[in-house]
C-alpha cells in the first residue's frame, strides 16, 4: 500500500501559520515526532508520496515523490490529509475502497484499491479526490483533525507521554555519559538518555510527573533542571535551563532561561534568561537575552490570536503564548504579549514595551513602528549565515520558496505597516 500525504493549498492552511508558511503541515511537531512521522508509524506503508503547495515542493523533496501524478497509480492507495490525527485513523490496509469526509463534505482520508484506480486514470490529486468523493462509498466514522497551530501546543504534554510509551525505550545508553553528582526524581524507567548524550554534573532529571527523552548527542550543562514530560532533540544543548514540563525541543537547539509547555521546531537559539511559555517557535530563530512572552492574561480569560492581521480567533484556552515563524530574530528585552503572532523572516528591536499582538512576515519592528526595513536581501544574507553555521546550505530553492512566502504575506504586511504608520 502506498501512503499519499496531502497538504492542500486551501484557506485552512492559514490556521497553521506562521509555521506552515515554510513547511508542509505534516512536518509540524507535537510530542517527540512530527505529525507525518506519527501517520507513517500508524499506517506502516510500503511506499510514501506527497502533494503540497507548489512553492514548497523543491525545498521539501526528501526522497519521496512530490506532486507526481505517477504516484497515483500502480498500487492500493491510502490518501490522508495531513491534518488528520494519527491516533484516530483506523487500519485501512485491507478491504474495499471507501472515503472519510469532514463536516464540509471534503475528503480527509480515502482507501482506493488498485482496481478502482484503473477505472479513473487520474492525472492530478484534485481529480482523484473529486472522483473518489463522487463514486466511492463513505463511512460514518468521523476523523478528528488538527484545526489550529495552537492545538499542537496544548496537546503537547499528553502527546509526549504517549510517544515515550510508544518508543518503548528507557535507561541510559552505554555510549552516553552521565556525570556525578546528578539527581533523578521519579522512576528511572521514565528516563531515556541516547547514544553520545552528555549530562554534566549538577543536573536534575525530574520524571515524577512525566517521562524524559534525551536524544542522541544532546548535552545538558550544569544547573539545568528538566521536568517531564519532555523531549530534548538530537545535538541540542541546555545551558543551565529551567526546562519545565511539556516541552518538545527539536534538533540542534541552544536553550537557556525558563521554557514551559513549548515546541521549538529545531535549529533555534534561546541561549539566555527570559521566559518562553506555551509557544511554538520555528527554525533558525534567535531569541535575544531576556526575550519573554506572556502566556496568561491578567483576567484569566481565554486567549484570542490573530492569524491574518485583523480577525481574532478564540483558542478556547487560558494559556497560549507566542507563535514565531522561521528565521525571526528578537533583540534583548523583547516582550511578547499573550497570544502574539510573529511572522517569519521578521526582526524585532524593542524599547521595553509590549509588542503588538500581530507582526507580519518580512517586517521590522523598530522604534515602536512596523516597517519594511531594508527589504529581503539583508534577511536572506542573515539566514544564509545562520544556516551555514550549522552546516546547512542556503539554496536557490530556499530563496525561491521565501520569495513566494513574501508574496503570500504581502497584503497582511502592507496593512500592518499602514496601521502602524497611522498610529505614529
Amino acid at each position: 500500500m502506498r501512503l499519499i500525504l496531502v497538504d492542500h493549498p486551501t484557506p485552512q492552511r492559514r490556521n497553521f501559520y506562521p509555521l506552515a508558511l515554510s513547511r508542509p503541515i505534516w512536518e509540524l511537531r507535537c510530542g517527540m515526532t512530527s505529525l507525518g512521522e506519527k501517520l507513517f508509524d500508524r499506517i506502516r506503508p510500503a511506499e510514501v508520496a506527497c502533494f503540497l503547495p507548489p512553492y514548497l515542493a523543491e525545498v521539501w523533496r526528501q526522497g519521496w515523490p512530490v506532486n507526481d501524478p505517477n504516484s497515483l497509480s500502480g498500487a492500493d492507495l491510502l490518501v490522508v490529509d495531513a491534518r488528520v490525527k494519527a491516533t484516530s485513523l483506523p487500519k485501512l490496509d485491507e478491504g474495499p475502497s471507501r472515503v472519510f469526509l469532514d463536516t464540509d463534505g471534503e475528503i480527509l482520508a480515502a482507501r482506493i484499491v488498485q482496481e478502482d484506480l484503473a477505472k479513473l486514470g487520474a492525472d492530478s490529486i484534485d481529480a482523484l479526490l473529486l472522483w473518489a468523493k463522487q463514486n466511492l462509498p463513505t463511512t460514518d466514522t468521523k476523523l478528528p483533525i488538527w484545526n489550529y497551530i495552537w492545538e499542537l501546543i496544548l496537546a503537547n504534554p499528553a502527546q509526549l507521554t504517549e510517544d515515550f510509551r510508544t518508543a518503548g525505550r528507557s535507561g541510559i545508553d552505554t555510549e552516553a555519559k552521565v556525570e556525578e553528582p546528578s539527581a533523578i526524581r521519579g522512576s528511572r524507567s521514565d528516563i531515556f538518555v541516547g547514544r553520545g548524550a552528555k549530562i554534566h554534573p549538577m543536573v536534575v532529571l525530574d520524571a515524577e510527573r512525566g517521562p524524559i527523552f534525551i536524544d542522541v548527542g544532546a548535552e545538558i550543562h550544569p544547573f539545568s533542571r528538566i521536568e517531564g514530560p519532555c523531549y530534548i532533540g538530537r545535538n541540542s544543548i541546555l545551558l543551565g535551563a529551567k526546562c519545565r514540563e511539556g516541552n518538545s525541543i527539536g534538533p540542534m537547539c541552544r536553550i537557556g532561561g525558563e521554557v514551559e509547555e513549548s515546541i521549538i521546531q529545531g535549529y533555534s537559539n534561546k541561549y539566555h534568561d527570559g521566559f518562553l511559555g506555551h509557544a511554538y517557535v520555528g527554525q533558525w530563530v534567535n531569541l535575544g537575552a531576556l526575550t519573554t512572552n506572556s502566556d496568561l492574561k491578567n483576567d484569566y480569560s481565554d486567549v484570542r490570536i490573530t492569524l491574518d492581521g485583523h480577525t481574532q480567533i478564540p483558542t478556547g484556552s487560558t494559556k497560549v503564548g507566542a507563535l514565531i515563524g522561521d528565521h525571526t530574530k528578537t533583540s534583548i528585552g523583547t516582550l511578547l504579549n499573550t497570544g502574539t503572532y510573529v511572522g517569519a523572516m521578521t526582526l524585532l528591536v524593542t524599547s521595553g514595551k509590549l509588542l503588538p499582538k500581530f507582526i507580519p512576515s518580512f517586517a521590522w519592528y523598530l522604534n515602536d513602528t512596523i516597517s519594511q526595513g531594508t527589504g529581503k536581501a539583508p534577511l536572506y544574507a542573515t539566514a544564509r549565515m545562520a544556516m551555514e553555521r550549522r552546516k546547512c546550505p542556503w539554496t536557490e530553492a530556499d530563496e525561491a520558496m521565501w520569495n513566494a512566502v513574501y508574496e503570500i504575506t504581502a497584503e497582511e504586511r502592507e496593512n500592518a505597516i499602514e496601521r502602524s504608520m497611522r498610529r505614529t
